[in-house]
């Protein structure tokens, strides 16, 4: 059985993406890892190369910005990635996501017990880190719990959307199973400044012009970058390896007001059976 490593980068360094933590947490799970480097000026494609090896395949790309409308161009640069592999399986990444050592091993034997079975891709475990690296989110409707990051190859099997989760050549949804490894999301881990010009080149790649200006705008308002609150939790495990010396050096001041959180109980009754009427509500007054 072989296993590939597949993602993309683009602008990683200016952005503040722990790319390089991603590769090597992928690195030793595979045979070979794929990785689409689209156009940057930042110095994205040397930090890509310089984790080196038989291993690393690098395509350079170009971002077609045709294609940012619901943020289609990452999903059509993970294909291109994807394409390229060669294993039985591929094990995917996106740029600020970092897998454990301690779940290498879990992804393995569970490639390898579903090698011959009708299971096209295994789901994976989120921690999504959230102002620091000592706090997750813990509200599981709007931070998703799990997402497909392991695809069998050969099958017409494609990234979509925004390249969140993958589909069947027909367009349904992959016969999938949880696998029990972890994803370390560190995507709201940055520092406020560097944050903030990361999310404004995200806007970039889902909203024309005008509507990048109208969502600056409102950011700027706001009181604290950092304003998702209220469902937060202490992390109270370890970190990959490979992130640990960026643990250790996070040198700014995150406000979790955990403190200060309704009691558990009362906001998961609060997830389960108020915010779904609050989205409904919200989307309802949204309507032009």
């Amino acid at each position: 059985m072989r296993i590939s490593g597949f993602t993309i980068a683009r602008d990683a360094v200016r952005y503040g993406y722990p790319l390089e933590a991603s590769l090597r947490s992928l690195l030793p799970l595979v045979d070979e890892l794929v990785v689409a480097v689209g156009r940057s000026s930042d110095g994205t494609l040397d930090l890509v190369r310089s984790v080196g090896g038989a291993k690393l395949k690098v395509l350079e790309t170009e971002w077609d910005p045709a294609l940012r409308e619901g943020g289609r161009i990452l999903s059509q640069q993970t294909n291109l990635a994807l394409a390229r592999c060669t294993g039985d399986w591929a094990v995917y990444l996106q740029a600020d996501e970092v897998l454990h050592e301690d779940d290498l091993g879990i992804v393995e034997a569970a490639c390898a017990r579903h090698l011959r079975t009708p299971v096209e891709g295994l789901r994976f475990r989120y921690l999504h880190f959230y102002g620091s690296y000592h706090t997750v989110q813990d509200h599981w409707r709007k931070w998703y719990r799990s997402a497909v990051r392991a695809v069998k190859t050969g099958r017409g099997i494609r990234s979509v959307g925004d390249a969140y989760g993958f589909r069947a050549a027909s367009g349904r949804r992959l016969v999938s199973l949880g696998c029990g490894a972890r994803v370390f999301h560190y995507g709201w881990t940055r520092p406020p400044g560097v944050m903030a010009r990361k999310q404004a080149n995200l806007d970039r790649l889902y909203h024309d012009d005008a509507a990048v200006a109208r969502r600056a705008a409102e950011a700027a308002k706001a009181a604290a970058f950092y304003a998702d609150l209220g469902h937060l939790a202490r992390f109270r495990g370890s970190h990959p390896t490979v992130m640990r010396a960026a643990v250790a050096a996070q040198d700014w001041r995150f406000e979790d007001r955990i403190e200060s959180q309704a009691p558990r109980w009362l906001r998961l009754l609060d997830i389960a059976m108020l915010y779904p009427f609050r989205k409904r509500w919200a989307r309802w007054r949204a309507r032009p």
